[in-house]
């Protein structure tokens, strides 16, 4: 069974910083891509960074420049950094990765339970 946990979520200012941090953990054959997505209150759930395993990353326009993604393979760990917050990055921030478990041979993706991030004015 494949697990992915968050962590780093929580309060801050406008223009602060936060880490978010997804550990997939279980019984993993591979990890392939992996990104974070979001989801403001009242609307759906949007892209805003992925990278695949050789380090090639997307970014959602409204975070690039400001937002960070990045994995350390050995671990089976992504990480956000988010720089300049502003108030419209308020959201429940999910982690998703696609990975090919030990059993079944197929890969599939896989979601975290998502962690909440706040910018306050």
């Amino acid at each position: 069974q494949v697990q992915l946990v968050e962590s780093g979520g929580g309060l801050v200012q406008a223009g602060g910083s936060l880490r978010l941090s997804c550990a997939a953990s279980g019984s993993i054959f591979r990890v392939n891509a992996m990104g974070w997505y979001r989801q403001p209150p009242g609307n759906e759930r949007e892209l805003v960074a992925v990278i695949t395993n050789g380090g090639t990353t997307n970014y959602a326009d409204s975070v690039k420049g400001r937002f960070t993604i990045s994995r350390d393979n050995a671990k089976n760990t992504v990480f956000l950094q988010m720089n300049s917050l502003k108030p419209e990055d308020t959201a429940v921030y999910f982690c998703n990765a696609n990975i090919r478990p030990t059993f079944p041979n197929y890969s599939q993706y896989y979601w975290g339970q998502g962690t909440q991030v706040t910018v306050s004015l």
